[in-house]
């Protein structure tokens, strides 16, 4: 009976121990404004914004630009994903720019230069670029500053900035690849020739064409207004400029001699669009991700098939609440591999099926508490919104057979000449940021923008990298009928904006980089607020684990570098030896990191006291400012 009641104790106190939890970060404080985002010099720029007066869209534009300026973790470019919160509707919008597949980019294109997926690296690996349309978009209707002032860090450091060591030392890794495209090469390898071809940390790293395209955008607004144009009709000529005047053209041109598809066409058609986000309720939190073009619904699948269970009574990172997690999280992403994909072209996605509390209660009970399930497949959902699933006999035809050749933990696209385990978390760092804005008036703004990161394809001299986003498409209907390439269509993507409210205002807005492990550590953090009252520096500091048991989105053109790898789970090296013993009785093969919790950055909002709480992870280069 001591022994029951010391135990009881132990776990009523839990709480009150995580709650006491050192971080190696301190919290973020501000009650006006916070600024969060991947790189130091970008949250200064989120900064340097809010102090001209600018609102949390002005910032996280700003934030946007200065990080597509720095280039490791992406570049103009890319592709950009938000959610706004807007305190004058009290709603919540979905940003989609996502470029789409460009003219030419068929299944029977790429099949015919012996890919099994698009490529990974190059000019036709890219979408039209959607990042400078996205911010654009978002500042001319959210926003309250002029373009030319919301760009001005950005363009300050197009002019020189000190380069960082974890972007020169990229470029120089990767330098071989960057000789293959004659744009990248005269931008990036600044001492070409030399032993150290890539410049070294410190060193004014300067990039005139792109300060030039940027120059024009500033250009065009600055006419626009001395026309008598409104201050958005000023950024919309700014927007023209780039996606269909003398920027489309170099870009197009630039693309199409190094190999490229992209038509001036493509981008003149293409443009920004605003959704209406997808959410569920968690036990009273509403959560909101943007639609099935991203990986974002596997969260709220998540959360509904752990709905069902006692996490809190399980404990944080036990055996048992590991396991759950990765059994909820290896349903969710069979579903998102077969079921996900652009909205706007048929076939229809059965989203309503797989988000219904209905169809989590059928995916929960499949879950088996005594060891992996390492040939968990696709769901149906079809029954729970009224319909029957055309696609039953193609499941049947494909089995769900396990790939039981033994591999390195690392995914393929991440090993080179061996790479180890510490590589690939290194690289999960990069290929993609995320920006976190809020501010008094009640804005708030979460976006996972990425595309055109090193070793990027840089389009003729404007001196912006093109996208690598195509390699998230299929090419064979079998893997998935809702993602094959098309021309006009929008990969299905692992970028993952997050935000929750609760009781009809703002809880969280939290998002984090890594590819397919965005949407694993974004529930994780989720559940280490809402189920163990960590802050939002613990849960941004907080201990997760990955799953590896999915098809991965990024990286390697053959099948076999796409399959998943059941049972494989990467935990923290603190993870202790009971917990490692029982997971490997349930047949999981056990990876380690010193650092797994992201890197996720996070806004909480304290109504009690009207201030904001600001989480930076400590994992990699994520940086915050608060007032």
């Amino acid at each position: 009976m001591k022994k029951i009641l010391s135990l009881l104790l132990v776990l009523s106190a839990f709480p009150l121990l995580l709650q006491a939890q050192q971080t190696q970060k301190p919290a973020l404080h501000g009650k006006s404004w916070m600024a969060i985002t991947g790189k130091p010099l970008a949250a200064t720029a989120g900064a340097m914004t809010f102090q001209k007066g600018g609102n949390a869209v002005d910032a996280a534009c700003a934030m946007l630009a200065a990080t597509c300026t720095m280039w490791d973790v992406l570049s103009w470019g890319g592709e950009t994903q938000a959610l706004i919160y807007n305190p004058k509707t009290k709603k919540v919008i979905a940003i989609n720019a996502m470029g789409v597949a460009p003219t030419g980019a068929t299944a029977k294109f790429f099949k015919g230069k012996g890919y099994n997926f698009p490529p990974e690296n190059g000019p036709l690996a890219a979408t039209t670029p959607g990042t400078a349309g996205g911010l654009m978009h978002m500042l001319a209707n959210y926003g309250t500053l002029s373009l030319e002032q919301v760009l001005a860090p950005a363009m300050d450091m197009a002019a020189g900035y000190p380069i960082e060591a974890q972007t020169a030392n990229s470029i120089e890794r990767n330098k071989e690849l960057i000789k293959q495209w004659p744009y990248s090469k005269k931008v990036f390898l600044t001492h070409a020739g030399e032993k150290r071809e890539a410049p070294v940390a410190g060193e004014i790293f300067v990039q005139k064409d792109l300060l030039q395209t940027l120059t024009k955008l500033v250009e065009a607004e600055r006419a626009a207004l001395k026309q008598g144009k409104s201050r958005k009709e000023a950024i919309m000529a700014a927007y023209d400029r780039f996606y269909k005047g003398d920027i489309a053209e170099e870009f197009v041109r630039g693309s199409k001699e190094q190999g490229g598809l992209i038509t001036m066409q493509d981008l003149a058609k293409w443009k920004p669009l605003e959704e209406e986000p997808l959410m569920v309720n968690y036990k009273g939190i509403e959560v909101y991700k943007l639609q099935q073009w991203t990986q974002g619904p596997v969260l709220l699948q998540g959360i509904n098939i752990l709905e069902n269970f006692d996490l809190k009574g399980m404990g944080y990172n036990s055996a048992r609440y590991i396991h759950t997690l990765y059994q909820a999280m290896n349903l969710s992403f069979a579903d998102r591999d077969f079921y996900y994909g652009d909205s706007y072209f048929a076939p229809q996605e059965p989203m309503k099926g797989l988000l219904s509390k209905a169809y989590a209660k059928q995916r929960a009970s499949l879950i088996n508490f005594e060891k992996n399930d390492a040939n968990i497949g696709p769901g149906d959902p079809y029954p729970f919104e009224g319909k029957k699933n055309p696609y039953l006999k193609l499941l049947k035809q494909r089995g769900y057979e396990p790939d039981t050749a033994r591999r390195n933990f690392a995914p393929t696209h991440d090993q080179r000449n061996g790479s180890s385990l510490e590589e690939y978390q290194d690289r999960l760092w990069r290929g993609t940021t995320t920006v976190e804005a809020a501010d008094k008036e009640g804005w708030v703004v979460s976006i996972t923008p990425s595309g055109g990161w090193l070793p990027a394809c840089i389009a003729g001299n404007t001196g912006i990298g093109m996208s690598q986003r195509m390699q998230s498409f299929v090419l064979d209907p079998s893997l998935n009928p809702f993602n094959v390439v098309e021309p006009g269509k929008r990969p299905r993507v692992t970028l993952t904006p997050s935000m929750a409210l609760k009781d009809g205002k703002p809880f969280l807005s939290f998002a984090v980089q890594g590819g397919d492990t965005q949407d694993q550590n974004l529930l994780q953090f989720f559940l280490n607020v809402v189920e163990f009252d960590m802050t939002v520096q613990q849960a941004a500091e907080a201990a997760n684990f990955n799953t590896n048991q999915l098809w991965l989105s990024l990286g390697g053109s053959k099948t076999d570098d796409r399959k998943p790898k059941p049972g494989h789970i990467l935990l923290n090296e603190s993870t202790p030896d009971s917990v490692r013993n029982e997971l490997k009785k349930m047949g999981y093969t056990l990876s380690f990191g010193d650092r797994t919790s992201g890197p996720i950055n996070a806004i909480f909002f304290d109504w009690k006291h009207g201030s904001f709480w600001g989480g930076s992870s400590n994992h990699g280069e994520d940086y915050g400012i608060g007032w």
